[in-house]
């Protein structure tokens, strides 16, 4: 753990996140939920260490200025790669670089990284450690509690041994094993329990390092139970599929006024950037894509869903298809849907 770390940057840094996930979490997505949190710390898509150093990194790592605090995830396990690719990213202005050792596809299992790298600690440590030694913002590890048939207990432990003691700045555990024989990606998601008091005793062994929670949680309020164990939470499918909870994140984990008073004003504000990203090519639905939960549980969210991906996908779909899709909602939900 480094030595600068204290007590109250614990309690704030990572408090609250939203998961980095594939196909989900790209440049368009962190600068909707930061129009709904300016406290949530977000996380890019797993990008490997291979596409960094040889891809095309403008489209890979570029980001908005809007998007900070905003961490790079990446996937590798060579120590020399993951050290220059950190570089990059710090370079790019990430203010954090997160190590994926909890992806179970097998596509990642194949390239000997994710969640495979929990039966390789030693390896997990020496890659941190090239981090470390190449970046001064903070390097962290999102892990499992183990894989297949390890103990949870060992096999956490000695991560996080072997990890804190390379300098790694904050632990990211996934309460739930991995099972990478037997079980798809998408059931490793649901299918193995979720032990959230394994994560609990991790962080009362290591009372000194950041200790965040992930997996399973639904809710803000849920959330804000989990910060009476552990130092932060991170959401993944909740906070997508659902953003709206993402304007509780501010006032009832930080304390401060949520961005925005509703989601329309919210998606009112991201109107410039919407427009800005069509006059330098991108299309509509690569950014309204992940608005379609903008409204769930709301009357008129199934209207607002329907008008994006008929309308939004066509070539020449303007911002007026999604201010289209809300006043399709404002016709159905009642005022208070907006106050």
């Amino acid at each position: 753990m480094t030595e600068n770390t204290n007590k109250s940057t614990i309690s704030t840094r990572w408090r609250f996140a939203v998961a980095p996930m594939m196909d989900w979490t790209d440049r368009h997505c962190r600068v909707f939920h930061r129009l709904l949190s300016r406290r949530a710390l977000l996380y890019t898509e797993m990008v490997t260490t291979g596409a960094v150093i040889h891809g095309d990194r403008k489209r890979l790592l570029g980001f908005d200025a809007s998007e900070h605090p905003v961490a790079l995830q990446l996937g590798g396990s060579d120590p020399a790669d993951l050290a220059t690719s950190a570089r990059i990213g710090e370079d790019f202005g990430y203010d954090e670089i997160n190590l994926n050792v909890g992806c179970p596809s097998d596509r990642v299992k194949d390239g000997r990284f994710g969640a495979c790298l929990m039966a390789e600690p030693e390896l997990v440590a020496a890659c941190v450690a090239a981090m470390k030694r190449a970046v001064r913002i903070p390097v962290t590890v999102k892990c499992r509690i183990g894989i297949d048939d390890q103990d949870p207990e060992l096999a956490l432990d000695t991560l996080a041994d072997a990890v804190v003691d390379a300098g790694a700045d904050a632990l990211i555990v996934h309460a739930r094993k991995a099972w990478l024989n037997g079980l798809s990606p998408k059931e490793n998601r649901d299918i193995p329990p979720l032990d959230y008091d394994r994560v609990y005793r991790l962080k009362a062994r290591l009372p000194n390092v950041p200790v965040i929670i992930n997996g399973g949680i639904t809710s803000i309020a849920a959330a804000q139970a989990h910060l009476a164990h552990v130092d932060g939470v991170m959401l993944g499918r909740a906070a997508y599929q659902e953003p709206w909870q993402l304007l509780d994140v501010d006032p009832m984990l930080f304390g401060d006024a949520a961005p925005h008073r509703s989601m329309k004003d919210a998606l009112a504000a991201l109107e410039p950037y919407i427009e800005r990203q069509l006059r330098e090519g991108s299309r509509l639905h690569a950014i309204t894509r992940h608005l379609v939960g903008a409204y769930h549980a709301v009357p008129g969210a199934r209207a607002f869903r329907r008008h994006l991906a008929e309308r939004g996908v066509k070539p020449d779909a303007g911002i007026e298809v999604l201010r289209e899709a809300v006043a399709m909602v404002e016709e159905r939900a009642p005022a208070a849907a907006f106050a």
